[in-house]
Order: C-alpha cells, then structure tokens, then sequence
C-alpha cells in the first residue's frame, strides 16, 4: 500500500513540475520580430486550430508549435482564437499571442476622403486603397458621401467602405434635419447638402462656415443669385482645378451649376460636404451681410452693401496685382 502511495506521490510530482515546466515556456518571451517592434500575422477565417499555429510558426512568432497546441488546449482556448490581421509584439510569449487571438482585436486600416472632394474623387481613393478588395460597385450621386477617416480591417471591400460613407451622411442628416434652424429657406435634406457643397467649397476656414450660410441663405430668401464661383468651375470640370482664373464668357455661360446665371440653388451638390458644413446651413449665424470676397489671407472680407463689397473687391484686386 505504501509503495502505490509513494508511486502517487511521485507521480504528482511528475505532474506538477511538467505543468510548472509548460508553465515557464509557454509565458517565456518569444522570438524577436525580424523587422521593427512587431510581426504582422494574417490569420485566414474558417481554418483549423492546427493551420493557425502553423502561420504563427511560419511567421516566426512562435519557435515550439507543439508546446503552442499543447498549451492552448490546456487553457481549453483553441475554439477561442479568432481570424484576422494581427500585430504580434516583438518577444510576444506563446501565451501574449493565445490571448491577442482571443481578443480579437485585429490591424485596423484606414482610408481618409476629405472634406470638398467630389464623389468621383473619392471613388477612385477607394478604387486605389491596396488593402480594400472588389469593386466599389456604381458611382453614387455627388454629394451622398460623408468624408472622414473610416476604419475597417483585412477583407473589408471597396463596395462596403462606399456604403459605410453613405449610411455615416444619412446617420448624420437624421440626426441634424430636425434639430434645423426654424426660418432656413432649405426645403429638403437634399438642397441642405447641396448647399453645404458650396459652403464647402467656399472657405477653408471653420469659423467663416455659418457666417457663409448665412450669407448664401439670406440670398435665397432675397431672390438674390448666389453667384459663387465654385459653382461655375463644377459645371466645367465637375469639380476638378480649373487652374487658371473663370473667364468672364464662363461666368455668362449658362449650366446648370452656373449659380450666377441660374437663381435659387444649382442642380445637384458641387462635391461631398463635411460635417460641419452640413451643420452650418442647418444652423447658420445671423448676419446683415449679402457679399463676401476673398481678403488675401485665406479668409473672407464680407459686407452687407454694394457699395462696400467693391471695396473690398478692389482690395482684392490690388492684392492679386502684387501677386507673381
């Protein structure tokens, strides 16, 4: 009897040090990133637990493929692990990379449309992006895509990235729309969007958006042309530089852009608003001024009268003299 006890004994022992052996070698540190600071591992969906630690051994993240398998199971973990494109830390431990999987957090890309780019542009950002798959499907109207930095993973495709900027605009209409201005003379969702466009496309300048709005809607109450240049340069080059001054026969061309030509709103939107040019002539701010012109620093000169708007003009006039 004392002999099996012993043996028990003994074989607890055996037990307890390999465990304490697997212990050590599965949180020891691993091998270091051939490259910077981390490995990239692309762990496919749908394989088996045996190909994951194959790509991880094949991506020289572990060095013990068996004691990895041994250890995972231990933990009950290999239905855990997750697809996706992670970034293993240099020296990451067998178990830093069992629970990296298990957490799911994968590489996160990014693909950044800018406020004032025309949905042609954007388009072929996402047609260029390497990490996007498929096609990004039809060319959705001008103006139906929200810009901003939108993040996706490994395999997201071309089509779902358009869609996400669709959804992000029509998000941010539903929640903008009925929070409006009472007295705006905007009808729909669709003249707000087309003129944020101009607005857009007119200033740079955050602190000058409402001020703009405000302008533009007070013309339209007026019965005023809008006349803003922007307009002209999308009716000939849908929006794309122009790269040389309007010609004074463009500006009495009629298109049906042409906002000197044509009164109230032009066709369609003249790029892809920003949010806060969205949220401008929704809520734009209270001015008497009916002008603006530009003042050679990148900002505006704005006036409420004829006669103070040729001023400015002049002024604006002199500035570009001196200009090579």
């Amino acid at each position: 009897m004392s002999r099996i006890l012993i043996a028990l004994v003994l074989v607890a022992f055996i037990v307890a040090g390999a465990l304490e052996w697997e212990s050590f070698n599965f949180s020891a540190p691993g091998p270091a990133a051939r490259r910077g600071a981390e490995t990239v591992v692309l762990i496919p969906p749908g394989i088996g637990f045996s190909a994951i630690t194959e790509s991880l051994a094949e991506a020289h993240v572990i060095e013990k493929p068996a004691l990895f398998e041994l250890g995972v199971h231990l933990r009950f973990a290999a239905g855990k692990l997750k697809a996706g494109e992670y970034a293993i830390p240099s020296r990451a431990s067998m178990r830093d990379i069992m629970d990296i999987l298990i957490e799911g957090k994968p590489i996160q890309h990014k693909i950044t449309a800018a406020e004032g780019l025309t949905t042609d542009m954007i388009i072929k950002l996402v047609k260029a992006d390497p990490t996007l798959f498929g096609d990004p499907g039809p060319e959705p109207p001008e103006g139906s895509l929200l810009p901003e930095t939108y993040l996706y993973t490994l395999g997201t495709t071309r089509g779902e990235i358009v869609e996400r900027m669709k959804a992000a605009q029509a998000r941010l209409l539903d929640l903008l729309w009925p929070k409006r201005a009472p007295d705006m003379p905007l009808k729909s969702k669709q003249d707000a969007i087309i003129l944020a466009s101009i607005v857009e496309k007119e200033t740079s300048i955050p602190e000058e958006r409402r001020h703009i709005a405000a302008v533009f809607e007070k013309r339209l109450v007026l019965g005023m042309r809008l006349q803003s240049d922007p307009t002209i340069i999308y009716g000939i080059t849908r929006g794309y530089p122009l790269g040389r001054r309007i010609l004074a026969s463009e500006i009495a061309k009629p298109t049906p852009y042409n906002t000197y030509v044509i009164a109230g709103l032009p066709a369609g939107p003249i790029c892809n608003p920003g949010k806060d040019a969205i949220a401008a002539v929704l809520n734009p701010g209270k001015t008497n001024d009916l002008y603006f012109v530009a003042n050679g620093t990148g900002g505006h000169a704005f006036a409420a009268s004829q006669a103070e708007q040729d001023k400015n003009v002049a002024l604006w006039r002199k500035i570009e003299l001196k200009r090579p």
